[in-house]
């Protein structure tokens, strides 16, 4: 398929999915790499009691923390 014909189809609200190859899909930027990160017991505690009280892994907790912080640092 010809790239206008795609164009076209996406502008006029068609399903184009089944044209995409979704396994090969990448995010930019999004890529992900695993760190290890030691923190002190308390501090293990009181995360575990928010990701609990929000419902969410502790993971989440820290990376949603560590990224509202680095978006006040300036780069």
């Amino acid at each position: 398929m010809r790239a206008n014909e795609f164009d076209k189809k996406f502008d006029d609200g068609k399903d184009i999915s089944k044209y995409l190859d979704i396994s090969k899909a990448v995010r930019p930027g999004q890529e992900q790499k695993r760190v290890n990160v030691d923190f002190p017991l308390w501090m293990i505690h009181l995360l575990d009691k928010e990701a609990k009280r929000l419902g969410v892994p502790r993971q989440s907790i820290i990376k949603v923390w560590i990224a509202e912080r680095m978006k006040k640092v300036p780069f």
